[in-house]
Formats: C-alpha cells, structure tokens, sequence
C-alpha cells in the first residue's frame, strides 16, 4: 500500500514539472512570437509618421490654451490620427528608454490586440489622460515594474508630434477596480499597466509630462 502510495506521489510530481516546463515553453514562445510580431510593424510604422520639430508638444499646447478660452469647459474626446497596418490601426509607438524597449500602439484595446502590442485602453496625450496597457511578456511591459521616478516615458502619435513624461510613481492596483486605473487623471497625463504574474491585480506606472 505504502509503495502504491510513493508511486501515485512520483507520477503527480513529474506530471506538475512537466507541466511547469510546458508552461515556461509556451511563455517564452509567445514573448518571442510578440517581440518579432511587434518590432516588424515598429519599423513600418515608423517610416509612415512623418517627423516633426523637438518643440511640437508645447507649441500645441500653448496655442491650445490661448486660443481656446472654453477648452476647460469642453467633454474631453480626441480621435487619434491612425496608421492602419495588416489590417489593425494603431495610434503611434511608446518608448522606454531605461528599459531599452519602444513598441507600436494599437489605437483599439482587445485581447487578440494584446498578443500583438501594447494597445491605447482610453485617453489621449493631447488631453493628458492616455493609458496604455499591454501583456505582461517581457518583450511588451513585463519589465515596467522597474522604471524608476524621474525615468522617461516618451510617446509619440501618427502625425508625428512627440510627448514625453517622467514617471511619478509606480502601484497595484487591484485586477476588478477600473475606477483606481481611471482615476487621478488630474494628477499625472499618462498611465502604462500589465497584469501581475497571478493575474489577480495589475502593475500600474504613472507618469506626468515635462510640459507642465
């Protein structure tokens, strides 16, 4: 009995690695499959958005503000200029300089989108309330729980125009609480956030522009 026992303990215990191994496998395809999928439309997204001078950010917010007196009374919406690619638009690439990575966006978030880039969940960096959100894969924003504050977070849309941040502060916010992600829009301009390994809450990084 004892030896039935030992076996039946074996046979578990080798099915649980062989399973563990299985899983790290198919974790470090996909983030393969990711990287190559996203650096390929990286390049083509790249040579379609036109340049612009360095100074493009504050030039159209500054003139944004003088010239519109009801701005801060308007609803605020932004359609994002998009470059459709393999038939998905995206709305521009995310750089991440500390962290050696840059990506395409999506314009539209959805779970088949995010095996593919990181993806724009709401907001716009023209009304100071974009968030991206992506896998948690290595290669997209799996690394994002090491920026540190003051490190740079650079967007920049498909009409050229350049946006950069410096990060605020990083949390965990839970997996269930959409209004914590939404909310604070006043306090920082750009969201990045990941899932957590387990899934169950999200790593969270909130950055503010060096316009303001």
């Amino acid at each position: 009995m004892q030896n039935k026992l030992w076996k039946i303990f074996i046979i578990a215990g080798t099915m649980l690695i062989m399973s563990a191994l299985f899983l790290c496998l198919y974790n470090f395809r996909e983030n393969n499959r990711a990287y190559e999928s996203s650096q390929d439309v990286l390049v083509r997204l790249t040579e379609l958005i036109p340049e612009r001078p360095d100074n493009t950010q504050e030039t159209i917010r500054s003139d944004a503000q003088m010239n519109d007196i009801f701005a801060p009374y308007e609803q605020k919406s932004v359609q994002p200029t998009v470059i459709e690619l393999d038939g998905r638009q995206y709305c521009g690439y995310i750089t991440l300089p500390s962290l050696g990575i840059e990506l395409p966006v999506l314009n539209e978030w959805s779970y088949p989108n995010l095996k593919i880039s990181p993806c724009r969940y709401s907001g716009a960096p023209q009304t100071n309330d974009l968030i991206i959100a992506a896998h948690n894969y290595n290669s997209h924003f799996g690394q994002i729980k090491n920026l540190n504050s003051g490190d740079e977070i650079i967007f920049t849309n498909c009409d050229g125009e350049i946006y950069i941040y410096s990060v605020d502060f990083t949390e965990y916010v839970d997996g269930y609480d959409v209004d914590s992600m939404l909310s604070g829009s006043e306090e920082w301009d750009i969201t990045l956030f990941t899932c957590t390994l387990s899934g169950q809450s999200r790593v969270t990084v909130r950055g503010i522009s060096d316009s303001r």
